[in-house]
């Protein structure tokens, strides 16, 4: 049998879609380990460099192995109560109680409702939404800030006596 009807031949077509097939899931492989390394990376320069950002402890050498949460934390977004805000930096208490740091740069688009407005317009106490990716000492880069209408006028605009009863007749 000759090279040319070889590589014609089924047999070789099975084995290109095989090695294909490998090399597709070896990809998919490969990109799941990164993006796993890069999620436990952030986690583990987070706690690294916790005193850098927070000036506090992390609980101490035993709270890790007693915590019921062993979760990553969040590297990509955060929501909560804005508590300090310097001049590129937020300091934001999430949901969770874990205070994170927001790096706001030239970059970072800040909308309130549907209005741009800058960084200056945020206040403490403020609740915002911010997304990005993180850096190397466990800061967020934010691409995207919005403020959020504090929960308590959510709550007040959503109980509103839109609906209000009619007097029996």
């Amino acid at each position: 049998m000759s090279f040319n009807k070889f590589v014609q031949s089924k047999t070789f077509q099975i084995i290109t879609w095989a090695i294909a097939g490998f090399i597709i899931i070896f990809i998919v492989f490969k990109l799941g380990i990164l993006v796993g390394y890069k999620k436990a990376s952030f986690s583990y320069r987070w706690g690294e460099n916790y005193h850098r950002n927070f000036a506090g402890p992390r609980g101490g050498f035993f709270g890790d192995f007693i915590s019921d949460k062993k979760d990553f934390i969040e590297s990509h977004g955060v929501f909560g109560q804005v508590i300090k805000i310097d001049k590129e930096s937020i300091i934001v208490k999430s949901r969770d109680n874990i205070e994170k740091t927001i790096i706001a740069g030239e970059k970072t688009s800040i909308v309130k409702f549907r209005k741009t407005v800058k960084l200056t317009d945020i206040k403490p106490d403020d609740h915002i939404v911010a997304l990005g990716g993180p850096n190397d000492i466990g800061q967020i880069e934010a691409k995207l800030i919005r403020i959020m209408p504090t929960p308590t006028s959510l709550e007040k605009n959503t109980s509103s006596s839109s609906f209000k009863k009619s007097p029996s007749l």
